[in-house]
């Protein structure tokens, strides 16, 4: 993993019509014809093609640009300076999962401008599918800046009026690109504002019928909807579809209107939907609690200093889609699920590390290695 700098060395390679390098498609054909000799290969690529449609994760929703302060503690107008950072939760758990050595894409639209392209091209060099992008010539990339306080946590100030992810069309989606998908991940900023509230509902039914997993992360960022009211409405609006769902302690008091977040009658009774296979409650440095139709626990966290806690929710999504995608039934043997959700917990705790959420998500390797450190 490297260092705590959040600013990119960024290829653009575009054309004056916009056209840059994107990375590999899901949606392409099959296979380069290989050298004579050489089916061996042929057959390790073919396989290889076969394993990432089968274990293809979509995020579907917004990527921005994240101005993070260089030092902590102090207000937006306080800080001397500010590091750019790629961000946006969906795009946070794409990378998150590619980086963990899994497979993603990720869904949405961006400005055709500087800022549009280098995420484009973050998701390239982070070995996400970026073929489902949008590029809009009249709105620009999504600017956001992160106030860190001094014990890691943050508040936002968000430049969108409207930015380019608001403005994803349903005919933009790539309907192939998901079907290919074995899980089909998204939040509830894509629902606030149309078009994209109605590309979102759309993308989601084409992931329904296709048969992926649902996967829904609230993620909930109270200023940019008209009201916590409506916030409670439109996160809700979609809450019985979803297969598996990811909410945080602060997101179940703000959706019941103050309950107690600990109260396991107060979860279950307003979350738990009959399509659920698996309700995750994130705890923060604590750890996470799970529950499902045949049993519920809670899976304590790995202690590390914070730094910045951007992207640690996003972290803990990625590690655990990714090990769901080669092991779908995880939800069904608890003692499967205790050990993932653990390996989730050190993403996170790995993420809040570094400052800036893309730059921290961690590999495999890097999670293994603190995991090994707690047994020892």
């Amino acid at each position: 993993m490297s260092g705590c700098s959040c600013c990119f060395p960024v290829s653009l390679e575009k054309s004056r019509k916009g056209s840059f390098n994107q990375s590999r498609s899901y949606s392409s054909g099959s296979p380069k014809a290989s050298p004579k000799g050489s089916s061996k290969a042929l057959l390790v690529d073919e396989n290889r093609v076969d394993q990432e449609k089968k274990q293809l994760v979509v995020c579907f929703g917004e990527m921005l640009i994240d101005f993070v302060p260089t030092v902590s503690g102090v207000s937006l107008a306080e800080s001397p300076a500010f590091k750019k950072a790629p961000g946006g939760a969906p795009a946070n758990v794409a990378v998150g999962i590619a980086r963990l050595g899994g497979f993603a894409a990720f869904i949405g639209k961006v400005g055709e401008d500087e800022f549009g392209y280098m995420l484009a091209d973050i998701l390239k060099q982070n070995n996400v599918d970026n073929s489902g992008m949008r590029f809009d010539p009249h709105a620009r990339t999504a600017l956001a800046f992160v106030t860190l306080r001094s014990d890691g946590e943050r508040e936002f100030m968000f430049y969108r009026n409207p930015s380019a992810d608001m403005l994803l069309r349903e005919n933009e989606i790539d309907a192939s690109l998901i079907k290919k998908a074995s899980i089909f991940h998204y939040g509830s900023i894509s629902l606030i504002e149309e078009p994209c509230r109605s590309a979102h509902l759309a993308a989601m039914d084409i992931a329904k019928k296709s048969g992926c997993i649902l996967s829904y992360d609230p993620n909930l960022r109270l200023p940019l909807w008209p009201s916590a009211e409506a916030a409670r409405e439109g996160i809700m609006s979609i809450w019985n579809q979803s297969d598996i769902t990811k909410i945080s302690e602060e997101e179940v008091t703000f959706l019941t209107g103050g309950d107690d977040p600990n109260d396991d009658d107060v979860v279950l009774k307003k979350f738990f939907h009959p399509n659920l296979k698996l309700l995750l409650v994130t705890e923060g440095a604590q750890g996470c609690r799970y529950y499902t139709k045949e049993f519920k626990g809670r899976v304590v966290g790995v202690k590390v200093d914070a730094v910045d806690t951007t992207g640690a929710g996003d972290a803990f999504v990625g590690g655990i889609l990714n090990i769901l995608t080669s092991d779908p039934n995880l939800y069904k043997d608890e003692k499967r699920l205790r050990e993932a959700l653990l390996f989730a917990n050190a993403c996170g705790a790995i993420t809040v590390t570094e400052r800036g959420a893309i730059p921290a998500l961690p590999t495999k390797e890097a999670v293994l290695q603190i995991l090994s450190k707690l047994s020892a």
